[in-house]
């Protein structure tokens, strides 16, 4: 079977170590891939080349067996790419914008354009100009999905989304998994990965460091916790439950670390009176601040197994 996107020593060379460098990547058709990495890291380079956007400054890219550079213009035809930010389209109407880019493709299934407005509440009676952010990315949500492609290249797609939108948004990814498409997310939000993806990579400073099942991104997860008491704090109990680390008491309340399930802290909670419980997600930049060694590596224990051979 023909791997959906295939790159060996894919690079591209801005200067001053800023780009993508000797990228080795490998997603089989009907996968879906979590490309993981901060705000910089070369997520938006790797798409822009493999939608032949850029050239590389050395290696090689390929989408179903097609070259992404001499016949990129094929390749478009099973791609839909939803990319970071929409291209002005200035006074347009939402369905105008849509008909212009259908009749490029040779039409599309009208059924479906409707479907998936209906879905996000997008009236495309609207011009463009006159969308919020949020309608502006629903909108390149409708222009990606809508001629059902083969290939999903999604890059940060949720920004702008409300919360209910979001989930709308991975119901409609898991439907087009589910019909045998192949995903490649592009995203620095960990829960955003975990929603759809079968695999995640994990991209830093232009290269990367790992691939791993879904499964395994859960070692490197953490949640940072705040608990407030109304009375004495059983800071002994919260200490010795199994992963929780880095705890800070002053006065009645308590500031944690939680790795994995939070049953442990639970149960060291059981016998106290907790005026109020808070946790958030910490930042992928902050996941990696705590993971990396200083060489820019993973520890083993930081990610379970080796990188899947491509």
């Amino acid at each position: 079977m023909t791997a959906a996107i295939h790159t060996r020593g894919l690079s591209k060379d801005y200067g001053r170590s800023r780009g993508l460098f000797d990228l080795d990547l490998e997603v089989d058709e009907g996968e879906v891939l979590g490309y993981l990495g901060p705000n910089g890291a070369g997520k938006t380079t790797t798409i822009r080349l493999l939608m032949g956007l850029i050239h590389p400054t050395a290696g090689s890219a390929a989408v179903f067996g097609l070259d992404c550079f001499r016949q990129a213009v094929e390749i478009k035809r099973h791609v839909g790419y939803v990319p970071g930010e929409l291209p002005q389209f200035g006074g347009l109407r939402g369905s105008e914008i849509v008909a212009y880019l259908a009749g490029l493709r040779g039409g599309v299934d009208e059924k479906l354009v409707a479907q998936i407005c209906e879905r996000f509440s997008l009236d495309l009676g609207q011009r463009f100009r006159e969308y919020s952010r949020g309608n502006k990315q629903k909108l390149a949500i409708v222009l990606g999905f809508m001629h059902r492609p083969r290939l999903l290249i999604l890059d940060e797609p949720t920004g702008g989304l409300d919360p209910l939108n979001q989930q709308a948004f991975y119901d409609l990814c898991r439907e087009t998994r589910d019909a045998g498409a192949t995903v490649f997310l592009s995203s620095h939000i960990l829960s955003e990965v975990e929603h759809i993806s079968d695999h995640v990579g994990i991209i830093r400073d232009g290269r990367l460091v790992k691939t791993a099942k879904l499964a395994e991104l859960h070692e490197i997860r953490f949640r940072q916790v705040e608990i407030q008491f109304a009375g004495p704090v059983p800071e002994s109990a919260i200490r010795t439950a199994a992963g929780v680390d880095q705890v800070q008491v002053r006065d009645h309340t308590v500031r944690c670390v939680v790795r994995g399930t939070f049953e442990p802290l639970m149960k060291a909670l059981c016998d106290s009176e907790v005026v109020n419980f808070a946790s958030h997600e910490p930042s992928l930049e902050e996941v990696f601040l705590t993971f990396y060694r200083g060489d820019g590596q993973l520890t083993a224990s930081d990610l379970g197994s080796a990188p899947r051979s491509p």
